[in-house]
C-alpha cells in the first residue's frame, strides 16, 4: 500500500483553469473523500490521479516516486468506475480475473485471488453469471472485486454509488466500510456529491470549490468548525443557517444583535475594528430550541412544514437570501404556518463568519 502526495497541482483545459495550486497529502491507510458542488474538479482530480487526465502543472508522487508522466497501467492504481465498466460477455469471474490474466498471473494464484475477493464480497455464487443477470449492487461489487485482486497501491472509487436506488445505496455503502476494515493497510480515494457517504467513510473529507480546496478535515471536524460560510453550509443536511449579526462588543466574547430583537453572545474573539459591522451568525438547524423568553436568536413566521416522524423540519422565509431558515425539531409538532416561533441555541454551537465569510475561529487578524 502507498502514500500520495500532490503538490501545486494544476489543470488547465485550453485557456480554461479547472484546478489551482491543489496540495494534498494522503498517508497510508486513510480513505480520503473529495466532496465539493458539480464541476467543482473533483473527478478531474481523481482521474489526475489515476494518470487519466495529464497535470498541467505540479508533482504527483506515490511512495515519493513522481508520477507525472508514468502510464496509468504502470502506476500501483485500481479504478472503480460509476458505471461499473464491465465486460457484458463476460462472466464474474472472468471480469474479475481479466487484468492477472493480462499480467499473465499464474493460473492457481487467479482462482485463489478471485475466490478470497468473490467470498469478501459476498460474490461466490455469482461467479458463473454475465453481469446482465446481476442487479446494481452486485455490479458495483464485481467492479470493487476487480479493483481488490489487482492488490494495488491505492484505489479510486468515481462516485461509485450514484446509480443505484436509496437502499442499494445504503447497502453498498456499508460493504465498502466493511471492506475497508478487512483492508486497514490500504489506502483509497473516494469522489461523491452525497454528504452521507463522505461523512460516513472519510477518515479525512477534502471539500473542493471555485478550483481549489476549501478544507481539509475530519467528518466532525468539518462539521463542526467549518474554516468558512461555504464549507458551513455544503456540509451537514439540512444546512446551517446564517444570520446577519451586528459586532456590538469584541473581545474574547463577542456580544452581538440580531433582526428582530435578537441577540447572542459567542465565545468567539473578534477585534475592536469589527465592532459596528455585519457578520453572519451560524446556526445547526438541529441545536434550535424553541422559547418563549425573550432571550432569542431567531423569531420567525413559519412558511412550510415537513413532518418526518422523528423530526419535524420547520422553514422560514429568508428576508436576506432565498435559502430559507430551517428549524429541525424533535418529534411529531403540531406547528401550522404562519404561527411565530423564537429559538434559542447554546452560545457553543454557534458559528461566527466575518464579511470576508471566514471563519472568526480561523481568522489571521
Amino acid at each position: 500500500m502507498a502514500n500520495l502526495k500532490l503538490t501545486n497541482a494544476s489543470k488547465v483545459y485550453g485557456n480554461v483553469p479547472v484546478l489551482t495550486d491543489i496540495n494534498l497529502q494522503i498517508e497510508q491507510g486513510e480513505l480520503i473523500v473529495f466532496v465539493g458542488p458539480s464541476g467543482c474538479g473533483k473527478s478531474t482530480l481523481l482521474r489526475m490521479i489515476a494518470g487519466l487526465e495529464s497535470i498541467s502543472s505540479g508533482q504527483l508522487e506515490i511512495d515519493g516516486k513522481l508520477m507525472n508522466q508514468v502510464p496509468p497501467a504502470k502506476r500501483g492504481i485500481a479504478m472503480v468506475f460509476q458505471s461499473y465498466a464491465l465486460y457484458p460477455h463476460l462472466s464474474v469471474r472472468d471480469n474479475m480475473s481479466f487484468a492477472l490474466k493480462i499480467a499473465k498471473v499464474p493460473r492457481d494464484e487467479i482462482d485463489r485471488t478471485v475466490e478470497e475477493a468473490a467470498a469478501s464480497l459476498q460474490l461466490t455464487e455469482y461467479l458463473d453469471r454475465l453481469p446482465k443477470a446481476l442487479s446494481g449492487g452486485q455490479r458495483q461489487r464485481v467492479a470493487i472485486g476487480r479493483a481488490i485482486v489487482r492488490d494495488p497501491k491505492i484505489f479510486l472509487f468515481d462516485e461509485p454509488l450514484s446509480n443505484l436506488d436509496a437502499a442499494l445505496r445504503v447497502a453498498t455503502r456499508i460493504e465498502i466500510a466493511q471492506l475497508k476494515e478487512k483492508m486497514p493497510d490500504s489506502t483509497m480515494v473516494y469522489v461523491t456529491h452525497d454528504q452521507v457517504e463522505a461523512m460516513t467513510l472519510a477518515t479525512r473529507i477534502v471539500v473542493l470549490n471555485n478550483r481549489g480546496i476549501e478544507q481539509i478535515g475530519t467528518p466532525l471536524e468539518l462539521y463542526q468548525k467549518p474554516a468558512n460560510k461555504f464549507v458551513a453550509t455544503f456540509i451537514g443536511s439540512p444546512a446551517m443557517n446564517l444570520l446577519p449579526a451586528t459586532v456590538l462588543e469584541s473581545g474574547l466574547k463577542t456580544r452581538l444583535t440580531l433582526e428582530q430583537g435578537g441577540s447572542a453572545t459567542v465565545p468567539i474573539a473578534t477585534t475592536k475594528a469589527d465592532e459596528s459591522l455585519v457578520f453572519s451568525l451560524g446556526v445547526r438547524p438541529e441545536d434550535m430550541q424553541i422559547t418563549d423568553t425573550d432571550d432569542y436568536i431567531f423569531k420567525g413566521e413559519i412558511n412550510y412544514i415537513e413532518a418526518l416522524g422523528e423530526v419535524t423540519l420547520v422553514y422560514f422565509n429568508n428576508p436576506h437570501d432565498k435559502v430559507p431558515i430551517i428549524a429541525k425539531v424533535a418529534g411529531i409538532q403540531s406547528f401550522v404556518r404562519g404561527q411565530i416561533l423564537k429559538f434559542t441555541v447554546a452560545a457553543d454551537k454557534l458559528q461566527l463568519f466575518d464579511q470576508q465569510g471566514i471563519s472568526c475561529k480561523y481568522r489571521k487578524d
